[in-house]
C-alpha cells in the first residue's frame, strides 16, 4: 500500500506545473532519444515525453553512448534520494541508488562515487570563491564519457575525480527515492559541454 501511495504522490509531484491543453497540436520531439520505460524499475514513473523521473528505482536512456565524447545533463528538479551516471543493461533496475552493483557508476545526492558497492570518492563542492554545502534542488549534473574516462560536473565546474576501467556497453542511468525528480537534458545544455563532446547521438547517425 505504501509503495503505491508513493508512486501516487511522486506522479503527483511529477505532472506539478505540467498543463494539458487539448488545443495545442503535439509536435514530434526533434532529438528520439530519451529515457526507456521497457528498461526501468516497476516502481519507477517516467513523464514529460521520457524526459522526467520520480518513483522508486532506476531508469536508462534508450540510446547507449556510443560516440567517442557523450555528454548529458541532469537536473535536480526536487531533492529526495538519487543517484546519476552510467550502467549496462545488466544492471539492476529495482536498486534505488547507483554504483550498487557491478554493472554501474554513479554519483549520489551524498557526493559519493560508487561503483560495485564500493565507494570510490567523495567529492567536496567547497572553494575559497564559492560555498557549495551540498547539491540542491536547481542544480545541474553534467556527465561526460570518453570509453576511457567518465567525468562528473556540477553546475558546470567539474568534480575533482575521474572513474576509469568502465566496460561493456553503457547508457545514462538515473536513480531515484524519496520523492526526488531528476530531469534528463539532452540538448540545449545548461552549461557547455566540454571540449569536444556532444549529445548523445544514435548509432546510424554516426555512419
Amino acid at each position: 500500500m505504501s509503495s503505491s501511495v508513493s508512486v501516487f504522490c511522486c506522479l503527483k509531484g511529477c505532472l506539478n506545473n505540467f498543463k494539458f491543453n487539448s488545443t495545442v497540436p503535439h509536435l514530434p520531439r526533434e532529438n528520439p532519444i530519451q529515457l526507456d520505460t521497457a528498461f526501468m524499475g516497476y516502481e519507477v514513473v517516467v513523464v514529460k515525453g521520457g524526459l522526467r523521473v520520480c518513483g522508486s528505482g532506476a531508469v536508462l536512456g534508450n540510446a547507449p553512448l556510443v560516440q567517442s565524447k557523450s555528454y548529458f545533463e541532469v537536473k535536480i528538479q526536487q531533492s529526495g534520494s538519487w543517484s546519476i551516471g552510467l550502467a549496462t543493461r545488466q544492471t539492476d533496475l529495482s536498486l534505488t541508488q547507483g554504483g550498487q552493483d557491478a554493472f554501474s557508476w554513479a554519483v549520489s545526492n551524498d557526493h559519493l562515487v560508487r561503483h560495485n558497492k564500493q565507494e570510490l570518492h567523495k567529492i567536496s563542492l567547497t572553494s575559497p570563491e564559492e560555498e557549495i554545502a551540498q547539491i540542491q534542488e536547481g542544480d545541474i549534473i553534467g556527465v561526460a564519457f570518453d570509453h576511457i574516462q567518465l567525468k562528473f560536473f556540477v553546475n558546470g565546474k567539474e568534480i575533482d575525480h575521474t572513474v576509469s576501467n568502465i566496460k561493456g556497453t553503457v547508457y545514462p542511468a538515473l536513480y531515484v527515492d524519496d520523492g526526488a525528480i531528476l530531469d534528463i537534458i539532452l540538448d540545449n545544455f545548461s552549461h557547455l559541454p566540454p571540449s569536444g563532446f556532444e549529445k548523445i547521438m544514435l548509432e546510424q547517425s554516426l555512419l
